[in-house]
């Protein structure tokens, strides 16, 4: 009987509703005369934690831990920018939960502040930018407080590996040519026939102080173009009015 009754136990807690679970998850501070009526859910972004949002008779949620995507609305420049300086960025498309409830409309607006930049250094490392997004602007010209960050594992917009890679590679090749070059030189001064014996010598000691100076220069600055995306993940709940208009067919 014991049994049967923690089997049954179990059997609820994991089919119970979905709104018990988002409650537990979001626990939002509920108006009065405000009530849950249904848990929806966000179009998952790699890396979130969540994406959950909660439908009340009043607003809508959406759970702290959810991501989405915004770009910037201008070109940003982590050595023309400073701590205090104000970041707009676009939310070109609306974004609407899976079950087609509208959150945030179409052109709206997320404003940041840069908190924090780190200067590229030396060896090799890049530069960092963290911002806190703290409003969120809607069409009809009404903000929200908000609570976000970029989407990375620390929090900070870097340049990625790639560009780090390129700038190994650019660095390794052009002294290989070099390396090249004067191996190519050299072999020609006593001898035509020792061509070979020049690239040999010549190309891998050029690489590889091309790829120690690579390692051991200053690392890139980070550079974002007008209309580059990013993600941002929610520190907190980031609770919106509701809109009637319906999803896009």
């Amino acid at each position: 009987m014991k049994n049967l009754l923690a089997l049954i136990s179990a059997f609820m807690i994991l089919f119970a509703p979905c709104t018990y679970a988002a409650e537990n998850m979001c626990n939002p501070c509920l108006q009065e005369g405000e009530e849950i009526l249904r848990c929806e859910h966000m179009f998952e972004e790699k890396d979130a934690a969540n994406n959950q949002v909660i439908i009340t008779n009043l607003r809508n949620i959406i759970c702290k831990g959810n991501a989405f995507k915004v770009l910037f609305t201008c070109k940003f420049w982590s050595e023309c920018a400073k701590a205090g300086d104000r970041v707009n960025f676009d939310v070109p498309e609306a974004i609407y939960t899976q079950e087609g409830t509208l959150l945030i409309p179409a052109c709206s607006k997320v404003i940041a502040t840069v908190i924090k930049i780190e200067k590229q250094r030396f060896p090799n490392k890049n530069a960092r930018v963290y911002l806190k997004f703290e409003c969120l602007l809607l069409p009809d010209g009404s903000a929200i407080a908000m609570s976000a960050q970029p989407l990375t594992k620390d929090g900070a917009l870097k340049e990625g590996p790639w560009h780090t890679a390129g700038k190994l590679a650019a660095s390794t090749v052009g002294l290989g040519i070099v390396g090249a070059g004067a191996g190519t030189g050299f072999a020609f001064i006593p001898n035509p026939a020792k061509l070979g014996v020049g690239f040999a010598i010549g190309i891998p000691v050029g690489c590889t102080v091309g790829l120690i100076t690579g390692l051991l220069t200053p690392g890139l600055k980070y550079h974002a173009k007008e209309g580059e995306a990013i993600k941002i993940i929610l520190c907190e709940n980031l609770e919106i009015k509701q809109f009637s208009a319906a999803p896009p067919r």
